[in-house]
């Protein structure tokens, strides 16, 4: 996706130079939140503001809550039918070997040296014993810190604040967002506790949307009960059908608690922190980048999310019916996405492989 983003911004309408992009790309990598909706914003804050970085970063969302409102509602009233319940089996398999696989990826990109396998099985153990993945992740920032080198010194550089915008319409977003959660406090205390969790949740993915499903899972299924562990398997497997990230399984998750209003709700709420960490770090992102121990802690962190995928995919697959169809479905895409096929065609292949196999 930001390949394409890329290819309209820099090549198509010139909003921003390929410099700009780059740098656009390297920020979202390192804050909370789902990279490429966060590239969406970024592009349009450059280009027009505040408002442009509103208007990219809704309309980057906006197709795929959409059809997440549609599939919550179509899996409310159906999930049940038998045709159903044999696809929704067989994606179950085919979102252990896609969060597997998101695994692989974290781990090939991060774990350069012995210092992150380290982070990454001390996360794993950690998680798995129960530990909450907030824990988890200030230990790992602690630890990239102590273990890992500086790469980058301040010394003899001189950061930029860019003139993005007026710091006080971002500062009356934020006191909107306040109000907005103190009216769902007083209004329903049940779809408040949603926003907050979702807040909390988007708020420590580092790394991307799927750092999002660790969190996730020990949130709704393992802490809360809201939902058991095949039910967000079912929403994540239907997230993966839609062109957006994999935190719009919060969709999904909120449709299913609160109903329509619930979804509304909820994807605002875990999409709502990305959008206001990128644009009020990106004026500030010369000075960021030039932190050594910034960059130290974001290290450890992404190590651990490695851990954490690792932790969460065991416990999806123990989630999972297994029989030799399952399992040959699991391994096919595995064996797919690391050949990088288009993950849409995966799930649509593997859910009519699923269908065809239970008539």
């Amino acid at each position: 996706m930001i390949a394409y983003i890329r290819k309209m911004a820099v090549e198509e309408k010139q909003w921003l130079d390929d410099a700009s992009f780059r740098d656009g790309i390297a920020l979202c990598q390192v804050i909370p939140g789902a990279t490429a909706m966060q590239t969406a914003a970024y592009v349009g804050l450059r280009a027009r503001g505040l408002l442009g970085a509103a208007a990219s970063f809704a309309g980057f969302g906006l197709p795929a809550f959409m059809m997440m409102m549609v599939l919550s509602s179509l899996y409310v009233r159906g999930h049940a039918l038998p045709m159903v319940v044999s696809a929704l089996a067989g994606l179950g398999a085919i979102v252990v070997a896609i969060v597997a696989n998101a695994a692989v990826t974290f781990g090939t990109k991060t774990l350069v040296n012995w210092r992150g396998p380290v982070i990454a099985l001390a996360a794993a153990v950690l998680f798995g014993l129960g530990v909450s993945p907030l824990a988890v992740i200030l230990l790992a920032a602690v630890m990239g810190l102590a273990l890992f080198q500086a790469r980058l010194s301040s010394a003899g550089s001189t950061p930029v604040v860019h003139k993005l915008y007026s710091t006080r319409a971002l500062a009356v977003l934020l006191a909107l967002t306040v109000v907005v959660l103190s009216l769902l406090f007083t209004v329903d205390l049940r779809l408040f506790k949603l926003a907050v969790l979702m807040f909390r949740i988007d708020l420590l993915a580092f790394g991307g949307g799927f750092a999002s499903v660790p969190i996730m899972f020990h949130e709704i299924v393992d802490v809360r009960r809201w939902l058991d562990g095949p039910t967000l398997l079912n929403g994540i497997a239907l997230g993966q059908i839609t062109p957006g990230p994999i935190v719009i399984t919060a969709t999904f998750i909120g449709y299913l608690l609160c109903g329509p209003l619930g979804g509304i709700v909820a994807t605002i709420s875990v999409f709502l922190p990305s959008f206001l960490v990128v644009v009020g770090v990106a004026p500030y992102y010369d000075r960021l980048r030039t932190s050594s121990h910034f960059h130290k802690a974001i290290e450890g962190i992404l190590c651990a999310f490695v851990g954490l995928l690792l932790s969460v995919t065991v416990r999806f697959a123990m989630n999972v019916s297994w029989d030799l169809t399952r399992i040959l479905l699991a391994v096919v895409t595995f064996v797919a996405l690391r050949l990088n096929v288009n993950i849409l065609w995966v799930v649509l292949i593997g859910t009519i492989v699923s269908v065809l196999i239970s008539i």
